[in-house]
């Protein structure tokens, strides 16, 4: 029978706090921890790599240096800023949460948690990282990160994607988390799963500044502690992608303004009424897979020549300045923009 998990040490805030100081990467949301800034952080690091997201949020930045700038953002030009960083509903949300702050708040930063919490796209883990960072607020923020760590450190079988888990090991941490520096203990949380207690392979414990207090380590438990229910197998769909060009220009279709990829701009697979006809026989070069949180795309694409600029309603013309500069095409349609670029060059 397993054991019941240990509860945390309060003996674990100075060494976690130490180490933090003398080992944190020098990050630049860490530089200037206002609420604007955290939070954009926080929302773009949302299933996205650190490495990935530094040039991004740099030049989120400087497109939209504040709260207001944010909130009266083109549609367009924010999804363009967002372009390949994924997961878009993340950028519509700090839209919508930014004209909330402006209208509701007056431009101010919510700094109560109860508010910070209501905000679109901004769950508990966010509102805490917020709440603590930028306004010294003794609230826990529970990351993966942090359910790893923790379940770590007092060996604890519970499965981390069960919600149960995750409010147990945040009323576990809100007892013991110090109210001088809260901001800092949730980031030395977070940092010592991103760099040390870490989730793929053996964790680096020889390196970690409370490993005498972990009991995963002592009872060599660290293999089979996180523990995580499987995933469900995606679901595959087949999609033909339709490349069609005219006189230097690269055919788009918007996408329905709810749903996967909801608003943005994409290389047809879909062949509405009026579209340019597509001849029977068509050579498909090139194949291509994407993979979604539950889904996967298979695709396959075909370039074709049109003998009118008429299209139907929902696609335009974009020229390679445009879908440069203009038009965000995500991801998802990487491995095809080669040949766009090949064609639009001619």
């Amino acid at each position: 029978m397993e054991q019941a998990p240990k509860k945390l040490s309060e003996a674990l805030v100075i060494p976690l706090l130490a180490w933090y100081n003398e080992e944190k990467r020098d990050l630049p949301w860490r530089q200037d921890p206002t609420p604007y800034h955290v939070w954009l952080s926080e929302i773009m690091l949302q299933q996205t790599r650190v490495a990935a997201v530094m040039d991004y949020y740099r030049r989120f930045l400087d497109a939209l240096p504040t709260v207001a700038d944010l909130a009266v953002c083109d549609g367009d030009a924010l999804m363009k800023l967002w372009q390949g960083l994924g997961y878009y509903s993340r950028a519509r949300n700090l839209q919508k949460a930014a004209r909330i702050i402006t209208e509701e708040h007056g431009g101010a930063f919510p700094n109560h948690y109860a508010a910070i919490r209501a905000l679109p796209g901004v769950g508990d883990y966010t509102a805490g990282a917020i709440a603590s960072i930028a306004f010294g607020l003794p609230r826990a923020a529970v990351d993966g990160n942090v359910l790893r760590v923790v379940t770590r450190l007092t060996a604890d079988h519970r499965d981390i994607t069960d919600p149960a888990t995750k409010r147990a090991v945040t009323e576990a941490l809100e007892v013991i988390l110090p109210t001088k520096a809260p901001g800092d203990f949730n980031q030395a949380l977070m940092e010592l799963g991103a760099t040390v207690c870490l989730p793929n392979g053996a964790p680096l414990c020889d390196k970690c500044p409370v490993k005498e207090r972990c009991e995963a380590h002592h009872r060599d438990l660290t293999s089979s502690i996180p523990v995580k229910a499987p995933k469900k197998e995606r679901r595959v769909e087949e999609r033909d992608v339709y490349l069609i060009f005219f006189e230097g220009k690269a055919a788009l279709r918007q996408r329905p303004p709810k749903g996967l990829l909801a608003g943005l701009w994409e290389y047809p697979n879909e062949l509405s009424p009026g579209a340019p006809p597509v001849p029977g026989q068509v050579a498909f070069a090139l194949a291509a897979k994407h993979i979604f949180t539950h889904i996967e795309w298979h695709m396959r694409a075909c370039t074709v020549a049109a003998e009118t600029a008429e299209l139907p309603d929902g696609w335009v013309w974009a020229d390679e300045r445009e879908l440069a500069e203009k038009y965000s095409v995500p991801s998802a349609f990487q491995a095809f923009e080669h040949i766009v670029r090949q064609h639009l060059q001619k």
